[in-house]
């Protein structure tokens, strides 16, 4: 035990090192999880189902537009955003910065910056992303006390720290890479078998044998070495009908290796919260097939990415003063096919829920003129003429002389006064 993890168990601290063994990547007995090489987030980037299922979810919620509301009398009106969510450090737009966050969301449950700046208020102005494999923290029961960042302990309040995965009883975030070091040491070991099989000496290993007699330890020493130079040089080995070369087959759980790769694959997509579909995974049950891409990509929303965005929405808000908050534009990722898209747009402009110019703004289309009016209305009359007084009766006719309302006196209630050919309700006001 060095000299701080003693000073920290005299005062009853204890030590979470997200890079260390503490966080999953041994079990009780010491043994390394994920082979005998061990899993780390850094050697699960080797796994390609891991590495898709991280691209996935980064590229999907950094390119998310961030918005910044107030609410109004309940209503959430768009304010303008703080610089530092437009370039949260010197040289970082956000978008490459929501990246990187997620990345170590997703591998290590946690992710840390430096708050470099702060507004008037104390906010955060500026935060530097921290590697979370460096950042140790520190806890005292259930209450985080610093980070020891390079051998130094920074006090909370210097840090930006966002957390998934945590249970009760816990400081952190969990990391989905360490629960899933059996299944990602089993395909990355898998890589590693076909790998020294097909490198040993450029041919799979086997048995050189002499039939005609038996050799002795040295000369079946002085064999063996010229065997082995020919093959690793790719030349010919030329023996008499006394020799023969039987490859070596891989034993009984050799086959087990493409099974593990196989299985390996959907096995991490389920920790890392993807659809093995979605980074083209084999599926045991066969093509899963939807109407549409935007019935695909709202299953993936609401069910996978929904919940990580909501956790982020969370965390950005807290930076910001109440009554503002942070939305992540989720619908621009639901990318619909014009004929679907139309056909949504029309129904909210005939429900009146979007104005014809909000429906034209998601083409990129300048708002409607009164010049644009009238040509439509020449190409697809739909108002009716206004109509016209006639003198019989006093009603309404269209052109053509047809009346449309018919106003006598025996259409009006006893205490109306016919005047001419209009009327007066109670007060006298004529009514025409």
């Amino acid at each position: 035990m060095s000299w701080l993890q003693r000073a920290l168990h005299a005062v009853g601290l204890s030590k979470r090192d997200l890079a260390s063994d503490v966080i999953g990547w041994t079990d009780r007995s010491g043994r390394r999880l994920g082979g005998p090489h061990g899993v780390t987030p850094e050697s699960a980037l080797r796994h390609s189902a891991v590495w898709a299922c991280l691209r996935l979810r980064a590229n999907l919620i950094s390119t998310m537009p961030v918005d910044v509301f107030r609410t109004v009398d309940g209503v959430l009106v768009e304010v303008t955003k703080p610089a530092w969510l437009k370039s949260p450090s010197p040289g970082v737009d956000i978008t490459q910065w929501m990246w990187s966050t997620q990345v170590d969301l997703d591998r290590y449950g946690n992710t840390f910056g430096l708050i470099t700046a702060k507004d008037a208020a104390g906010r955060p102005a500026q935060i530097e992303l921290l590697a979370a494999g460096e950042v140790s923290v520190l806890t005292k029961g259930r209450k985080i006390t610093g980070y020891r960042i390079g051998g130094e302990i920074l006090d909370p309040s210097l840090i930006w720290h966002e957390k998934q995965y945590v249970v009760a009883g816990s400081p952190v975030g969990l990391s989905p890479i360490a629960y899933a070091a059996m299944s990602i040491g089993g395909y990355l070991s898998a890589q590693q078998f076909a790998l020294d099989w097909y490198t040993n000496g450029a041919h799979p290993g086997g048995t050189l044998k002499n039939t005609a007699k038996t050799l002795t330890p040295e000369a079946a020493a002085e064999m063996k070495a010229r065997f082995k130079v020919a093959a690793a040089n790719r030349e010919p080995f030329v023996t008499g009908s006394d020799w023969e070369w039987n490859t070596a087959a891989g034993d009984a759980n050799s086959a087990a290796f493409l099974d593990e790769m196989r299985y390996g694959v959907t096995d991490v997509a389920r920790f890392l919260d993807v659809p093995a579909d979605m980074i083209d995974a084999d599926s045991a049950t066969g093509n899963i097939t939807y109407a549409n891409v935007t019935q695909r990509n709202l299953q993936l929303l609401v069910i996978n990415v929904g919940p990580a965005v909501f956790r982020r929405e969370r965390a950005l808000s807290g930076a910001l003063a109440e009554p503002r908050l942070v939305k992540l534009n989720s619908d621009a990722m639901l990318r619909m096919d014009p004929q679907t898209r139309a056909a949504i747009l029309a129904g909210q402009v005939a429900a009146r829920l979007r104005t014809p110019d909000e429906a034209r703004a998601y083409d990129n289309l300048r708002p409607l003129t009164d010049s644009d009016y009238a040509q439509f209305d020449r190409l697809w009359p739909t108002k009716q003429p206004a109509p016209q007084p006639v003198e019989r009766g006093g009603g309404w006719a269209l052109p053509g002389g047809r009346p449309v309302i018919e106003v006598t006196a025996t259409h009006l209630p006893a205490e109306r006064l016919a005047i001419g050919s209009g009327w007066t309700p109670p007060g006298g006001r004529d009514g025409r």
